[in-house]
């Protein structure tokens, strides 16, 4: 564990990963290849349905700056510049897609021993607000997470959450919506190659719940396996293999049983890297 208690998305994000990380229905592969100057060019394609979505993405760094320049099929261009370190524990991120000019956005993070701060604004008139912080420890941290829209006076985002963390669990609640769902999860290291986590969310404008219980097992040090299924029936599995350094190849598949004349989804991902 980190000394501080991070950024609120930290809050319940083992739970998270273990329970939807590398789930996918779709065939997704990616290539990653670095040029002699050390400028990392990441190619991806997604095939969803008939539907092939493709970008490229190169990421330049200098020093303690990285610059990410993203363009996809639609010919939007995205960039993004990340200063790390301008005072210990500061990073400023600097993002905007064109050619939407509106789209700007600086971002600030603050990292400390027993607190955490985000900041961003948009630059275009009349922008959206955000700000999340986080206090405590890495053991035990409450935090919120606040967006304002400054044209209409309103807030259009406020959340709150509170994390619990030992060696082997962590566990946490937070309040979205403004205050209509709450949600808990669960996660717990079994022992050295198994993992349990579980996610219970409640809406109170609907009064419906939504339980998600999942594990993921570690067959060899580059083999592992996920499960989950929540109580709507839906069932899936991932198997990840790492078949060389860095590159993998996920297959994961979900299935409806209470439908069990529908046919399975089926997704695939592959990733290299050299």
């Amino acid at each position: 564990m980190g000394k501080g208690p991070g950024l609120y998305t930290e809050i319940g994000k083992k739970a998270r990963d273990l329970l939807y990380k590398d789930y996918q229905t779709d065939q997704k592969f990616t290539i990653t290849t670095y040029s002699p100057t050390g400028v990392a060019i990441t190619s991806t394609g997604v095939k969803k349905g008939e539907l092939f979505l493709a970008d490229v993405n190169t990421q330049l760094k200098q020093k303690n700056v990285t610059t990410d320049i993203k363009v996809d099929t639609d010919s939007n261009l995205f960039t993004t510049t990340t200063v790390d370190e301008l005072a210990p524990g500061l990073k400023t991120i600097l993002s905007c897609k064109l050619p939407d000019q509106r789209s700007g956005k600086l971002e600030i993070q603050y990292l400390h021993d027993y607190a955490a701060v985000s900041s961003s604004v948009g630059l275009a008139p009349n922008p959206t607000v955000n700000f999340s912080g986080v206090i405590g420890t890495n053991v035990v941290s409450l935090g919120t997470e606040l967006s304002f829209d400054t044209k209409s006076g309103n807030f259009t985002k406020c959340n709150a959450g509170f994390s619990y963390s030992n060696a082997d669990l962590i566990a946490s609640l937070t309040l979205n919506d403004k205050g209509d769902s709450l949600k808990a999860s669960y996660y717990q290291i079994v022992n050295p190659v198994h993992a349990v986590g579980a996610e219970v969310s409640h809406s109170f404008s609907t009064n419906e719940n939504t339980i998600t219980l999942g594990s993921q097992h570690a067959l060899d040090p580059l083999t592992t396996m996920k499960t989950r299924v929540n109580n709507f029936g839906k069932a899936s599995a991932l198997f990840q293999h790492e078949w060389r350094p860095k590159s993998f190849i996920t297959v994961s598949a979900e299935v409806d049983t209470k439908a069990i004349e529908s046919n399975p989804k089926i997704g695939l991902a592959l990733a290299l890297k050299p």
